[in-house]
């Protein structure tokens, strides 16, 4: 079965950080790119940072630059999402999903994760940002 589990959200006031995690389970890791989104109440969910194991690239967008830093442990099939300077405007469920990699052969992650590209998504974590 496969999962995508997110973890580490919270309540946090505007400054401080969290430390999210997405947990994957029952596909091939280093063959999909993992995507983090975030909806914010009453918004679109939107594509904030792109990852592959393979070939190591990232992407961030120009919002969480600078803030957000995504890394992966592959022995434990575990992407990492360090937020740091949090801003009340990030409150928002965030969600990590899977993209095959042979999609971004080539390019690797150069852009926001597609939204309809994902296979796979996690549940969701929320994180509030108080100010």
């Amino acid at each position: 079965e496969v999962q995508l589990v997110e973890s580490g959200g919270g309540l946090v006031q505007a400054g401080g950080s969290l430390r999210l995690s997405c947990a994957a389970s029952g596909f091939t890791f280093d063959q999909y790119a993992i995507g983090w989104f975030r909806q914010a109440p009453g918004k679109e969910r939107e594509g904030v940072i792109c990852i592959t194991s393979s070939d190591g690239s990232t992407y961030y967008a120009d919002s969480v630059k600078g803030r957000f830093t995504i890394s992966t442990d592959n022995a434990k099939n575990t992407v990492y999402l360090q937020l740091n300077s949090l801003k009340p405007e990030d409150t928002g469920v965030y969600y990590c999903a899977a993209q095959p990699y042979d999609e971004l052969i080539g390019t690797g992650c150069i852009s926001s994760p597609d939204y309809y590209a994902m296979d796979y998504w996690g549940r969701g974590t929320l994180v509030t940002v108080s100010s």
